[in-house]
């Protein structure tokens, strides 16, 4: 069955460099989308559409873009979001570790992935990058619903062996043992991949990084995902752990962790050299503005990251992060930006939420464009979704004021639809759709 979705449609096709890049993305005002087996086959004008025995979904006047996507968020921190707390590892030992102790028991966390992916949905969000729990049922749970909604996602086990409530702690052999079995069931498995996962320099051994050293160089083709420089008090707490290292990035690199498919959220506070480490080596650094302004960590330097050749991803950080939408993340991401002199422009944060994080995935052939042969992972945004929002609508003369619109004043309800490897997905949530011509 081929489907045609009709609407305004927009996708990138590399970083806008500014608000006359035209160059950096495609626009179709009267666009369609051509979808057959879970895939885009033709995207384009719809006067040229083969329109022919297909199911045509008009979402006019709304925008068509890729599905959002999300580079580090706790799914098991799904009930935990809200907590009051000063500091980073004040609200890590208050709330996150006695919130993490409860998906030892059954049933626990198949409850929650359920909530969890029913929330992503209805902020439009396709694919995710996701640190589970210590407990493996965790994993399992978050793959299992994965699977059963045909969601492209990425997650892993914590790891952690140390400064951390003895009911979460592993040691550094059943981390391993647990996270190779782990990846052996679901890593290439449908559309999972796996990350190993040590939560943090602070809550592993050297033994335990070694460890994941280890299951880095079996599988070399998994993610890695941990944290770094997020708050003073953590860095310091670090690097007396850890006192050769040269500074808290130099952990990391010391066991072989840094590389193109490592993922390291926060790098707020990161000196010249591991900036040029991290440059070097390929590695992601994590933008999570909700998170880090919620607990009060400090703000990200986009522009120098940039300038020094660093990948850059951007996520919510559910539930340091306040927010499951993407929408909400990239204006508080601009809000701080704006505190560093740093303006981001609406095109720009579209393509960090789409093809921007694909790319801090290496998943651009696959996820974050609407292409020929990509799946066909689709958000469908109302900019008049609410009425303070129509009632701005109404002043709107162009698509980049429309885009900042949606970015400053939108939420989940500005999402119209989301489509999954082709299937309606908020629909089934009780969302409205567009209709059937």
């Amino acid at each position: 069955m081929t489907t045609i979705l009709r609407g305004r449609v927009l996708t990138f096709v590399s970083e806008p460099q500014g608000l006359d890049d035209a160059e950096s993305y495609r626009y179709f005002e009267d666009g369609a989308v051509t979808i057959a087996d879970g895939k885009v086959i033709a995207v384009g004008d719809y006067a040229a559409a083969d329109a022919s025995g297909a199911e045509v979904v008009d979402h006019r006047p709304n925008l068509i873009l890729p599905g959002f996507i999300d580079t580090h968020l706790h799914y098991v921190q799904s009930q935990m979001i809200a907590s009051y707390a000063g500091s980073l590892l004040e609200w890590l030992n208050t709330y996150t570790f006695v919130e993490e102790q409860k998906f030892s028991q059954q049933g626990h966390a198949n409850a929650v992935a359920a909530a969890f992916y029913d929330e992503l949905i209805r902020n439009g969000t396709t694919s995710a990058v996701a640190y589970c729990s210590s407990h493996p049922r965790s994993v399992d749970a978050y793959f299992a619903e994965a699977a059963r909604r045909n969601m492209l996602m990425v997650g892993g086990k914590v790891m952690m062996d140390r400064n951390a409530p003895e009911a979460l702690c592993d040691t550094a052999q059943s981390g391993y043992d647990d996270s190779k079995a782990l990846i052996a069931r679901w890593h290439g498995k449908g559309r999972a991949l796996y990350a190993i996962t040590p939560r943090f320099a602070i809550t592993s051994t050297p033994a335990q990084l070694e460890a994941s050293r280890a299951l880095v160089e079996e599988f070399p083709d998994c993610y890695v995902q941990t944290h770094l420089s997020e708050n003073d008090a953590e860095i310091t707490f670090s690097m007396e752990l850890y006192p050769s290292a040269p500074d808290y990035t130099g952990i990391y690199e010391d066991y072989g962790l840094l590389g193109p498919k490592t993922l390291l959220g926060h790098c707020i506070h990161l000196n010249h050299r591991e900036t040029h480490v991290l440059a070097e080596t390929g590695s992601v650094a994590v933008f999570c503005p909700t998170s880090n302004l919620f607990l009060g960590s400090g703000l990200f330097d986009r522009e120098r990251l940039s300038k020094s050749g660093v990948r850059i991803g951007v996520a919510t950080d559910i539930g340091g992060g306040t927010s499951y939408s993407m929408l909400r993340t990239m204006d508080e991401g601009y809000k701080v930006l704006q505190l560093r002199g740093q303006r981001l422009n609406p095109f720009a944060s579209f393509y960090m939420m789409t093809l921007g994080n694909a790319r801090a995935l290496s998943l651009e052939g696959t996820i974050g464009t609407i292409a020929p042969g990509r799946a066909a992972d689709l958000v469908v945004l109302d900019a008049g979704a609410t009425p303070a929002m129509a009632l701005r609508m109404a002043t709107v003369t162009s698509l980049a004021e429309e885009l900042f619109l949606l970015q400053t004043l939108g939420d989940d309800r500005s999402v119209a639809e989301v489509y999954v490897s082709g299937a309606r997905a908020k629909t089934t949530l009780g969302g409205l759709a567009g209709t059937t011509a």
